[in-house]
């Protein structure tokens, strides 16, 4: 029986497995192997040099379904291991062995429709290459360019309305199978269904990791950065000022000239050398003529 509620650190990585067998496959993601006798999440998770958060905000996310699920202190790099690993797994093991499990159930079968069955199949696993391969070549080298600094022309929401569930096609076959395909041998094509019923569901909490674990996590560092580079923006007003202090005019030249209090002046050169972490007027000549607030002929 699952446990009700999150699971947390303390907690005995024997005792989640046990109540949530569906969770060995998060175990393997994360490079975590079996053996781990009585430890507790959280040294198991050392060990294997697995983020605890990170490993217990996918369990609790795919335990719960909690679509409101807690992002805060989450490591990406973690998440993107545990993501290449998933697609590792349904592309060159999952997909695989479904296929040549429906090869062995359908072959006794009327030929043209197994074909056409395997075929569909096919189409279907195209499909979810296809999607994956965007991921791993065009979303994930952005999410590493953002955590490393850099900056992107991607935007991570286009990411987010082309996320479409590409489980779809894997329902049609499903429903193909049961309503329209009769065989004698059942034991084997049930068997199979019960492997592609399994993948469907592993297929959308694997996007569901994506959607409610990663987006998140990417949208607010670029939500951070943003006010980041909001707050150290000079404002109309103090590029004014700095403009006056590096022609060199005193606080109450400036405070007459733009018709200040001499107070204010002095707050806003305090603000200004806030925002730059310059406090000396040569380094903030510099900054100015870089910034093409004043031209070098100005100071002359």
């Amino acid at each position: 029986m699952s446990k009700v509620g999150k699971y947390q650190e303390q907690d005995l990585m024997s005792d989640l497995i046990c109540e949530n067998y569906a969770m060995l496959l998060v175990l393997s993601r994360f490079g975590i192997s079996l053996g781990f006798g009585y430890k507790t999440i959280q040294e198991v998770c050392r060990d294997s040099n697995v983020d605890t958060r990170t490993f217990l905000a996918v369990v609790n996310l795919l335990i719960n379904e909690n679509r409101q699920a807690e992002t805060e202190g989450i490591s990406i790099p973690a998440l993107l291991t545990y993501l290449r690993d998933s697609h590792n797994y349904f592309l060159n093991f999952r997909l695989p062995s479904i296929r040549q499990q429906l090869i062995e159930a359908t072959k006794a079968e009327n030929n043209d429709i197994s074909m056409l069955i395997i075929r569909y199949f096919d189409e279907y696993a195209e499909e979810v290459k296809k999607h994956m391969m965007y991921e791993e070549e065009k979303v994930f080298p952005y999410i590493e360019q953002i955590m490393a600094g850099g900056k992107s022309k991607y935007d991570i929401n286009i990411f987010s309305r082309q996320h479409d569930n590409i489980d779809q096609k894997l329902s049609e076959l499903k429903n193909i199978i049961i309503k329209y395909f009769p065989v004698k041998n059942t034991n084997t094509l049930n068997s199979v269904l019960f492997d592609i019923f399994s993948c469907s569901h592993d297929l959308a909490s694997h996007n569901d990791v994506e959607d409610y674990l990663l987006v998140p996590s990417i949208r607010k560092k670029i939500d951070a950065e943003k006010r980041t580079d909001e707050k150290q923006e000079l404002s109309d007003r103090e590029k004014e000022i700095l403009v006056c202090v590096v022609k060199g005019m005193t606080n109450k030249a400036i405070a007459d000239a733009l018709f200040l209090s001499v107070n204010t002046v002095i707050t806003h050169r305090r603000n200004i050398s806030s925002k730059l972490q310059i406090h000396s007027t040569a380094g903030l000549t510099i900054y100015a003529i870089l910034n093409k607030l004043v031209e070098l002929s100005d100071l002359e």
